[in-house]
């Protein structure tokens, strides 16, 4: 089953949905010590973490009874304890009941949550029955490192975990196409019950930097890059000074840059800065794309996408998505910015001549020493373009109106001599 549109009306559900609380940041602690964890606390908390997640499973030589009391009673934020298996993608290997055993002694000891897997769940929340602390809460997870299933089938999944008796509801997937990421949240926003909902890897991205504005009970953010619990998990310094975290709520509206490869955008980083500075409720991502028009089909809602940013492979191909496209970038035959309006419809623009060609000119004028007022340095002058794909056609398209003489030189000639001939 494929990714339907995604509409208005699903956005508009996630604001009434079940959780009106702002979204929560937790920081997994990864450490193989006691002590390391401790350390971990501290510094998710400085960072600005609301909850740590205690990954008993990576600790060497765990003790439950002692290190359990140290890590709940010292931490300095509220806990949430996984006691991952191996089969659920963590690493423990040992003795279930043992392991159940640990999960019900840290509630005993006062942890917030445990994460208990789907497989097991019923029998774990039969073993705490009418024993379960004021204000604790019981997560059930259910984790698919493969894909995404069709709607249906997660529609079925959330019923079953809420059915095991879950105090909160969370499902990982992974994200083959950025496209999949719609179906989780087209039924997470209809649960009846307080839902996580991630799609791992990079495609899926979004789906953790957008909890807020789809109702997530939390995501998570790891401590540092290289301290990863889940893949494409961002940091959670990312997420609070990248992404303006805090401020994301059911009507921000979302821009971003797609492309292929995208992660190394420095957009993100200037576009949220500047959301934040002038007080706009937007906010600006990375859009790992495969396919532009199985994109823009599967994301219609005005607020999402509203707009975007257009890098390689897309800027040719992406025209052939929108509703109306600039004269001049219509004869460019490339785009690079994309404006959705309120009825849905798709604008498109190529700045890149622009501002290619103008950082040329200032660099010519301050090598030769000549006046901005002077006509463009670039009159006259033979403007050699290396490739001929977006970036190469907006360059020769802006270097010819300044008057230079343009050589295009490209692997394949009948590229070239496309941009010639324009």
């Amino acid at each position: 089953m494929g990714s339907l549109p995604f509409t208005v009306s699903d956005l508009q559900t996630s604001v009434s949905g079940v959780r009106s609380n702002p979204t929560l940041l937790c920081t997994p602690l990864m450490g193989t010590t006691v002590e390391q964890m401790l350390t971990e606390m501290r510094k998710a908390k400085e960072i600005g973490a609301d909850i740590v997640e205690i990954r008993l499973d990576c600790l060497r030589n765990f003790s439950p009874a002692q290190d359990l009391q140290i890590l709940i009673k010292q931490s300095p934020l509220p806990t949430l304890v996984t006691y991952r298996p191996i089969w659920e993608g963590g690493q423990y290997e040992g003795d279930e009941n043992k392991r159940q055993d640990a999960l019900r002694l840290a509630m005993e000891l006062g942890a917030s949550y445990i994460d208990v897997e789907l497989e097991v769940a019923h029998e774990f929340n039969n073993s705490i029955y009418g024993k379960k602390p004021q204000n604790f809460k019981v997560i059930v997870s259910s984790h698919n490192f493969h894909n995404t299933p069709s709607t249906e089938a997660i529609g079925n999944l959330v019923a079953r975990i809420q059915a095991s008796g879950a105090d909160i509801v969370k499902i990982a997937t992974t994200a083959l196409d950025i496209t999949d990421v719609a179906r989780v949240l087209q039924v997470t926003v209809h649960s009846q019950v307080p839902t996580i909902a991630i799609v791992m890897g990079e495609r899926g991205l979004i789906s953790r930097l957008l909890s807020p504005k789809f109702g997530g009970y939390l995501t998570y953010g790891a401590l540092e890059a290289g301290a990863i619990s889940a893949p494409g998990q961002p940091t959670a310094k990312d997420l609070l000074d990248l992404y303006n975290f805090r401020l994301i709520k059911p009507d921000t509206k979302v821009y971003g840059i797609i492309g292929k490869p995208v992660g190394h955008s420095k957009s993100p980083l200037l576009f949220n800065a500047a959301f934040k500075k002038v007080g706009l409720n937007a906010v600006y991502v990375h859009l790992l794309v495969d396919d532009v028009e199985k994109f823009f089909n599967t994301y219609s809602a005005p607020d999402f996408i509203s707009g975007c940013s257009c890098t390689i492979p897309h800027k040719e191909v992406a025209i052939k998505c929108m509703d109306t496209i600039d004269p001049i970038a219509q004869k460019i035959g490339a785009i690079n910015n994309i404006v959705r309006k309120p009825d849905g419809k798709l604008t498109a623009f190529n700045t890149d001549y622009i501002g290619a060609i103008e950082a040329i000119e200032d660099g010519l004028r301050e090598s030769n020493g000549s006046s901005p007022a002077v006509g463009s340095p670039l009159a006259g002058k033979l403007f050699v373009v290396l490739g001929a794909g977006g970036a190469g056609k907006s360059l020769a398209y802006g270097a010819k109106e300044k008057g230079a003489r343009v050589v295009v030189a490209n692997r394949t000639f009948g590229k070239s001599a496309s941009i010639a001939a324009c």
